[in-house]
């Protein structure tokens, strides 16, 4: 498509997007008047209009039921999660048994790496991406030293070439390949967090399990973004949080994939509590753990319903939309703002570097060479809720559910004038 710099085509784009009345179906904040224009769907995503309606649900019945809401709800609380794992499911690309909710990431993380992360002598090496998020490093750097190992020698950091942004997929192969018997896992964020950049996940998942290493996924900034084949890719775990793209609420619910193979294992090591044994015998108090036959063995309590709540709210949109027509979009939309961003740096001869990749899902990271943190004030003051990134990178997701092609143009006549105010 031969793209234009004009408010006239944005609007056109608009009006031939099946998912334009979806934008309707969320909540803008509001700064000068007018919605804003809403880049930060990676880091919050907006409140869904119809969240409210579930959570009330849940507060009238504990307000009628009491202790019997969790038999007697219209949606009972004692396996209200359960009714997340089929609309997840699609998402991810897994079968319903394979997915459970529960927790917050880093914490699902933890209990994965229990199961998953069983290092020996000889086999013991854990493969990350340099720069990951802050929060697994901690959570790898703290599993590897309570097995009583060395971080510096156990954790093997793929690096980036000298003077280039993104990662190549021959490298990663590469250092699998060079690691060898002595890797035991695999544990990287599917789209990385700065940059934006989509890994080759079947490929490295490949790759690694012919080695004999467990794969596990911190899919953060891939679910509800781009789109994924757990199950046939053959994943071994994998882990996200649910306030991104998924729309559920600040610091929300975690969802967790695990695939078929390790399910209904017994002698499996693993964290356990009471909701992870079988629901036929779990009011038994029986002393023994029957784990279910599920990926709910990892359950500990009882799910924490009104965090639940908002996260159905949003799959059954995702249900109603379907990943394929929210990817057909956020593609368009994102190739839309990155020749906006270009054509805004001619017209102001802006040094803009998008370090981004093609592989890449709803953001475009740019690092503005010779601006600095003014430029994202100026923004932020004009209503574009942009993400500032150290030394100088905003990034931008333009998330399809409710991101309009002219917030695209919009967003673009913005930067031009803050950038150009700097120089009157």
């Amino acid at each position: 498509m031969q793209f234009q710099n004009l408010l006239t085509f944005a609007r056109e784009l608009d009006q031939q997007d099946p998912l334009r009345i979806y934008r309707d179906a969320f909540h803008f904040p509001v700064v000068n008047h007018r919605p804003v224009i809403y880049f930060t769907g990676n880091s919050l995503g907006l409140q869904p209009k119809r969240t409210k309606a579930f959570v009330d649900e849940i507060m009238t019945d504990w307000k009628d039921l009491a202790v019997e809401g969790h038999f007697y709800a219209g949606k009972p609380w004692w396996d209200y999660h359960e009714q997340l794992a089929k609309p997840l499911a699609s998402v991810v690309g897994a079968n319903p048994e394979e997915i459970t909710v529960m927790n917050t990431l880093t914490v699902n993380l933890h209990l994965m790496m229990v199961s998953f992360y069983r290092p020996d002598a000889n086999r013991n090496k854990i493969l990350v991406e340099e720069k990951a998020f802050p929060s697994d490093q901690y959570m790898i750097n703290s599993q590897v030293k309570f097995h009583g190992l060395d971080p510096a020698s156990a954790i093997v950091e793929l690096r980036k070439r000298p003077g280039e942004h993104h990662w190549r997929t021959a490298d990663i192969l590469a250092k699998i390949e060079e690691v060898g018997e002595e890797l035991a896992l695999v544990l990287i964020g599917g789209v990385n967090y700065y940059n934006g950049q989509v890994f080759d996940m079947e490929k490295i998942t490949k790759t690694a399990r012919d080695k004999g290493a467990i794969v596990g996924w911190d899919l953060a900034h891939a679910v509800g973004n781009v789109a994924l084949d757990l199950h046939r890719w053959g994943v071994d775990f994998a882990a996200w949080c649910s306030y991104k793209y998924m729309n559920s609420g600040p610091g929300n619910a975690s969802g967790v994939f695990v695939h078929e193979r390790h399910l209904g294992k017994t002698d499996i090591p693993r964290f356990e509590g009471w909701w992870g044994t079988k629901k036929e015998s779990r009011f038994l108090m029986k002393p023994e753990f029957e784990p279910i036959d599920t990926a709910d063995a990892w359950q500990l309590s009882n799910a924490p319903v009104l965090a639940l709540a908002p996260y159905l709210a949003s799959l059954e949109l995702f249900e109603e939309v379907g990943m394929e027509a929210l990817i057909k979009k956020r593609r368009l939309i994102t190739d839309y703002l990155e020749f906006i961003i270009q054509e805004v740096g001619r017209e102001v001869k802006g040094n803009f570097e998008i370090i981004t990749p093609e592989d890449r899902g709803c953001q475009l990271s740019v690092l503005l060479h010779g601006e600095g943190r003014s430029l994202f004030d100026y923004l932020m003051k004009e209503g574009v809720i942009v993400d500032w990134r150290e030394p100088n990178v905003i990034r931008l997701a333009p998330a399809p559910f409710y991101c309009s092609f002219e917030d695209m143009y919009r967003f673009g006549q913005i930067l031009k004038a803050g950038i150009e105010s700097k120089s009157l």
